[in-house]
């Protein structure tokens, strides 16, 4: 089980460079299903890590480096095909705070210090990639619909996608700023308290 568990999120890793080249060559399609499966292994490898007790430094690594280069490497790609402001400013601004939460970590390890991510089942940090991978989710099946659109479509399913899927996408996107902001706050509050123990 504990490879198995390793497998999901050594896959998720492999799906986020994997969704580079299928978005340059407009498998868009291909593109969702790929960061879907990556997505869904985000819950299934912890849920049965925990569920099994096969819970693994090694594994954690993969774990956390999973989600952020699935999550990063897919919102530089948006923000290539997508350079409008209320998409690239959101996007510039997660990336430097995940930038911010490693270089903290990075320091507090220098001096043989721990800053592990909140165990807390709703916790800030997981509101806010649930909300990031949502956003994304709906972004990148807007791109594969888009290539069912002909001039004879009459599919009111397909519309209604097209009209609700842009709206789910932008304010997921900024909500999960927000939450990213507020985590961030969390993380530098910590950090501070570290840093007053040094002194």
């Amino acid at each position: 089980m504990k490879f198995f568990v390793n497998f999901l999120s050594a896959f998720r890793i492999a799906a986020s460079f994997a969704i580079i080249p299928t978005l340059m060559l407009n498998m868009y399609w291909t593109t969702f299903i790929l960061y879907t499966l990556g997505a869904a292994s985000d819950w299934f490898d912890g849920y049965l890590a925990r569920k099994y007790n096969v819970c693994s430094k090694i594994g954690g690594v993969l774990d956390h480096i999973g989600d952020k280069f699935l999550v990063v490497n897919t919102f530089i790609m948006m923000a290539i095909m997508m350079p409008v402001w209320f998409i690239v400013i959101p996007i510039i601004i997660m990336i430097c705070r995940e930038l911010y939460i490693s270089g903290l970590r990075e320091f507090l390890g220098t001096q043989k210090i721990e800053m592990p991510v909140p165990k807390a089942r709703f916790s800030m940090g997981k509101i806010k990639t649930t909300l990031q991978m949502v956003s994304i989710a709906a972004f990148l099946l807007i791109f594969a619909i888009g290539t069912l659109i002909t001039p004879d479509l009459e599919s009111r399913a397909v519309m209604f996608l097209i009209h609700i899927l842009p709206r789910i996408g932008v304010w997921g996107l900024w909500l999960s700023l927000v939450a990213s902001i507020w985590s961030a706050t969390q993380y530098t509050m910590t950090f501070i308290g570290h840093l007053k123990k040094l002194k």
